[in-house]
């Protein structure tokens, strides 16, 4: 580390450097602020000893100047005549502490030593974004999404338990990866269960392993997701969709950090950091008995929202242009138009679904302007077969003719009458698809119920149940 000592003072210079290069720090020394900027513009430091009361410039006034110019230096205010205004003011332009003449040897190697480990996590952080961003798994601008890289950092740094909530198709296993492979784990296994894929019957099997001959097709013994995780990661996806008699069972592995295989007796210790993700409203399930209590305040130490797309209207064309840079050879050109439609679309299957618009445009449109036209042709395709795609079961399409139909009279309206007459239409056919009923259809299409009703008496849509 470089350290510079501003101080009229020639015993406070000579003294404090001694001191410091006697743990083998690299010191600089200036009688006053301008030779000490001076030596700042050859020899960038990372901590600098500034005296309040100093020639030519005093020390206040050349804190603003340094940390204007050098903000990287963390700047360490010193002085014989302090007070607590002075203090407060000192810390409120960005000094990293305040110490008074004499100075305590102790404390000055405390100081540095506080200093050293903040700017390693300054680096590391900036490292670990800088990752993220390079591994294309997080892509995006907007301030909500900005919030979760933050998150994701700060997670990474620690081995708490996280909780992720998001709808389908916003990226929560990307999180999750991303806070794996920034964490000291990073070199460990990452183990994902979908709790949602695995029948009751075989979810604590899969979790916790089991002894040959614990069930009739136990032909041999097999180590469960928690062995397989020792010392990683367990991402438990889908989380809200686990049996009560499961999560009973994962919430004593939590507490105990140990586990036993189905028909086994010997207790197995297991060091795994639990990241859990879930489309549900978790605080709701356990007020309707769906998800103990308990559980989820072992789960949700650190909570990370993921918004959905038509929340961060701002990343679609920056996702889209960067799906179609992975996909295609070419570059394509999206109008203005397309892109303010794009972004006016609800996206219900989010991130994925603009994915797969992404292929689409690359297999289907021979021309590498993409305009309104055409785009109506591929986003009336999503809504056609999206939910088939998705969930591996055919649906009919909606009907065709009437204002609504693509690629018909809609293409010929106002952009905002054509957004409301798609949404209305859209709306109709997923009520129709789901019953009338208001809690399946607001899931099926990735909106809250509430949201949804609102829907339905803005267009004067008359829903029944079936």
């Amino acid at each position: 580390m470089k350290i510079l000592i501003i101080d009229d003072e020639p015993g406070i210079r000579k003294a404090l450097a001694s001191i410091l290069e006697d743990e083998d720090y690299t010191v600089f020394t200036a009688e006053d602020a301008l030779l000490g900027m001076e030596i700042l513009v050859s020899n960038p430091v990372n901590l600098i000893f500034l005296d309040v009361l100093l020639p030519k410039m005093g020390g206040i006034e050349a804190l603003e100047r340094i940390r204007e110019r050098w903000p990287e230096a963390e700047v360490v205010m010193i002085s014989g005549h302090a007070n607590v205004d002075m203090a407060v003011r000192a810390v409120k332009l960005g000094a990293f502490d305040f110490l008074e003449k004499p100075l305590s040897l102790d404390r000055v190697l405390t100081l540095c030593r506080n200093v050293i480990m903040v700017q390693t996590l300054r680096e590391e952080n900036r490292d670990l974004k800088q990752a993220i961003m390079d591994r294309g798994e997080i892509i995006g601008d907007s301030p909500t999404l900005e919030r979760v890289r933050e998150l994701i950092i700060h997670a990474a740094a620690s081995d708490a338990r996280i909780l992720i909530t998001g709808e389908n198709g916003t990226g929560k296993e990307l999180v999750a990866r991303a806070i794996h492979y920034g964490s000291s784990r990073a070199a460990k296994p990452f183990v994902e269960v979908n709790c949602a894929a695995i029948p009751d019957t075989l979810i604590e099997s899969e979790l916790f392993g089991h002894e040959k001959g614990a069930f009739t097709d136990a032909v041999s013994s097999r180590k469960g997701r928690f062995e397989a995780a020792h010392r990683g990661t367990l991402f438990l996806d889908e989380i809200g969709d686990m049996s009560l008699t499961a999560q009973a069972k994962v919430l004593r592995a939590i507490q105990e950090q140990k586990i036993e295989r189905l028909g086994g007796e010997k207790t197995i210790e297991t060091d795994v950091r639990i990241i859990a993700a879930t489309n549900k409203d978790l605080e709701k399930e356990c007020t309707a008995g769906r998800f103990r209590q308990d559980l989820f305040f072992r789960l949700n130490v650190i909570p990370i929202h993921i918004p959905a797309l038509r929340d961060r209207q701002e990343d679609i064309p920056v996702l889209l242009f960067h799906f179609l840079s992975k996909m295609g050879k070419e570059k394509y050109e999206v109008d203005a138009q397309a892109l303010e439609a794009l972004k006016a679309y609800s996206w219900p299957g989010n991130v994925r679904e603009l994915k797969n618009l992404a292929e689409r445009i690359t297999v289907m449109c021979s021309e590498r302007h993409i305009g309104m036209a055409a785009l109506g042709e591929l986003l009336a395709a999503d809504l056609r077969k999206g939910k088939a795609e998705t969930e591996g079961a055919p649906r009919p399409a909606p009907a065709e003719g009437g204002r609504g139909s693509f690629p018909g009279e809609i293409l010929r309206l106002k952009y905002n009458e054509a957004k409301e007459v798609f949404e209305k239409n859209y709306l109709e056919f997923q009520l129709s698809q789901n019953g009338g009923i208001i809690s399946k259809t607001a899931e099926a299409v990735g909106i809250f119920p509430s949201n949804l009703h609102a829907k339905l008496r803005k267009y004067n849509i008359v829903r029944t149940e079936r």
